[in-house]
This record gives C-alpha cells, structure tokens and sequence, in this order.
C-alpha cells in the first residue's frame, strides 16, 4: 500500500532559528573584506553599518563591548577587512555580521587613528601657536612624568646633575603603555598642575608605535592642553611623533634634549651674559661717539655758557615765584578771614542759643524732648523741661492759661 510521506512544517521562527543556528556553526569566525556605507551609532552605543563590494552587500554590527577595542574610526567609504561570525537577526529575518575586529585595508589600524585625531584636534585649536605658553630662563621646579624604572628618567637625571643641581625636581611615576597608561598620564598631568611647577616634561624612552601608543590618546592631548604649566613632551626617538608632541608648548626629540633644553648650563649663561654685555657696550660706543664729537665741536668755537650763570637766572627766578606765592596767599587768607567771620556773625544771629541769650527759653515735653508750641497742648500736673540760655529746669505744671 502507498504510504504518503509526512509533511514538516515549519513556522517562520522555527525556520529562521534553524536557519540561524545553522550559518553561527557554519560560519563562526570569518574574515570579509568590503567598503563601509550607511554607517550609525545610535544611543544605544551599538554602530550598524553595511560592507559591500561592486555586486553586494551584507548588514553589518559592532556592538557596544567590541567598539572600545578598535583603535580608529570608522567612516563611510572606508576600505576595511573584518573578523566576526554570522547571524541572523530574527525579529527582520535578515542575516548579518556581528563584527569584533577592525582594521582598515591597507593602513594600520593605529597609523589611521593617529591621522584622524590628528586632523580633529588640529582642526579645534589644540596644536595652534598662540596656545603655546613660553618656558622659565631658569625654572626651579620641575615635575617629570614617566615611568620611574626606565631609561628617560635616567637620562634626565643625569643631565640635570651635569648642570645645575639645586634643581628641585618632583616625579610622578605612571605607567607609560599598556591597557589604562593613557587615562594615568593624563590624571598625573593634572595632578602635577596643581604643583605650582615652572616646567613639566611628559614623556618616555623609545618603542613601537603600539609601545608609544598612550601618548597618542585624546585624553592625554586635552590634559596637557589644559595646564597652567608649561609642557615639553619628549616621546621615543627623534623620528618619533606623537599627538603629544603636536600640543605640547615644546617637543623634544628624546628625554635628555628635553633636561637640556628646560635646564640652561652655568657656562651657557655666562657665556650668554658676556656676549649681551659686549653688545651693550658696542651700542653705547656707538651711540656716544657722535655726541662726543659733537660737544668738542662746541667747546672750540666757545658757544658754550657758563652753566652757572644759567642756574643763578633760575634761582633769582625761584625767589621771584616765591615772592609772589606769599603775597598772594597772604592777600587770599585775609580775604577768607573776612568772609568767614561775616558768615559766623550771621549764623551766631539765626542761632537758637542767641535768642535764648535775649531772655528767652524753650518749653519741652517729656520725655520726647518734642517743642510746645501751644499751652493747651499741656495738662495741669504735667512735668515739663524749660531749657535757658545757660542750663534746664524741670517743671511741673499747676495752671494753664489759654492765649
């Protein structure tokens, strides 16, 4: 007998939970190689973004935990080789790469973030000149960040013993690469700030470009940017260039250029000083010379004066102004000697105490010391103060006889 076969029948989360299930273990770590369009980094921290070629394309995301480990940015049209697995995102039915490693194509992943905070900082004002602070003639006070066990603050040390040695220098140990070096320079870079330092050197020995690499940090970049106190960054080798170097107030191509050039020898300085003084001296030779020449012309055709004479007319000039000074202050004194005792008289007149000098007195209620005017005011019994042209008397009322 003919047996119809069973039929299977799939919903559609069924269908694309197999479908998933079967692409995540088929295709669990792959590489793709595409160009970015149709970027986006939503609140949600997760970047969606599209890798296609000439013919294709495949949706594409770096989820949130992934994107802290990608050391450039990513951009629209940008050539790039990824590493991830694929899955399907069922709520779309879509299938996609969830991406955890990112490297541009042809260039390093780390050359490519160094030009591109390059460009950005640049293009906010961090590396211009007029941002540049100006460093001490002789500082006193320098603070070194680096790391404490290798050879940049050897090599410092050592240059500032050659030169002077009653240098206070203040180290600030950090670690100076690997995971977190970055987030510590920057935070001893503001805690040295705080220091009241002439001068500050950030820096460390040579390495690669990834050894190098916590100097190349924004972070690190907007604290030296934001100090009070001058900064030198001295950051691997001469060839060696870093974000640092381009907003620091000065760069050093090695640790020991940067004690030499914060730390001027005593030679150099005296050497510096003689040379100043021998300039000095040419300009005023030469600046005297003609005025010499000058004045012996004048000596010899006897056009000169006796100077004496010259300060016998202003003295007798002196006694003169003097003279006429006395005089007029003399002629104003008795003018305002008059007018003042003309005002004294007057306002002795309007006085309250001349009246009362006249035999008069003023009556006062109590205890407000208010004037009485008007007797009707009063009660019989009342006690009243009666002030005299010399003393008062307290009264009490025993009549009252109406105007």
């Amino acid at each position: 007998m003919f047996e119809i076969p069973t039929r299977q029948i799939y919903t559609i989360s069924e269908l694309t939970q197999k479908i998933r299930h079967s692409l995540e273990e088929e295709f669990l770590d792959i590489w793709v190689e595409g160009e970015i369009s149709n970027l986006r980094t939503p609140s949600s921290g997760h970047t969606y973004l599209t890798l296609k070629d000439e013919e294709s394309q495949l949706k594409s995301v770096i989820f949130k935990g992934s994107r802290r480990y990608l050391k450039f940015r990513p951009e629209d049209g940008l050539n790039v080789v990824a590493r991830g697995r694929l899955t399907v995102y069922e709520p779309r039915g879509e299938y996609q790469l969830v991406i955890e490693y990112l490297e541009p194509k042809g260039i390093g992943a780390l050359q490519l973030a160094f030009e591109q905070l390059k460009e950005r900082l640049d293009k906010e004002g961090l590396f211009d000149e007029a941002h540049k602070k100006r460093l001490p003639l002789l500082p006193e006070k320098i603070g070194v960040i680096t790391s404490p066990t290798g050879a940049a603050i050897r090599d410092i040390l050592q240059i500032l013993e050659r030169r002077f040695a009653t240098v206070h220098l203040l180290l600030c140990p950090v670690r100076v690469q690997g995971d977190g070096a970055a987030e510590e320079i920057a935070q001893a870079i503001r805690v040295m700030d705080e220091q009241h330092l002439d001068v500050m050197i950030v820096g460390r020995g040579g390495g690669s470009l990834e050894d190098l690499w916590a100097f190349n940090e924004e972070v690190v970049a907007r604290a030296i940017f934001e100090t009070n106190t001058p900064v030198i960054s001295a950051v691997g080798h001469e060839i060696d260039y870093t974000i640092a170097d381009f907003v620091a107030d000065l760069r050093a191509p090695t640790p020991s250029a940067a004690a030499e050039l914060v730390i001027q020898s005593k030679e150099e300085l005296t050497q510096r000083l003689k040379g100043l003084r021998g300039q000095l001296m040419s300009l005023i030779r030469a600046t005297t010379a003609p005025l010499r020449e000058e004045l012996k012309r004048y000596l010899e055709r006897k056009v000169l004066i006796d100077p004496k004479e010259s300060i016998y007319r202003l003295g007798q000039r002196v006694d003169d102004l003097q003279s006429r000074l006395e005089r007029g202050m003399r002629h104003e004194f008795a003018l305002s000697s008059k007018n003042f005792e003309s005002i004294i008289g007057k306002l002795d007149a309007l006085s309250p105490l001349a009246i009362l000098g006249r035999g008069y007195s003023i009556c006062r209620r109590l205890p407000s010391l208010a004037v009485v005017r008007e007797a009707a005011t009063l009660s019989v019994g009342e006690v009243v103060n009666v002030k005299l042209q010399k003393g008062e008397i307290t009264c009490q009322i025993s009549a009252i006889t109406p105007s």
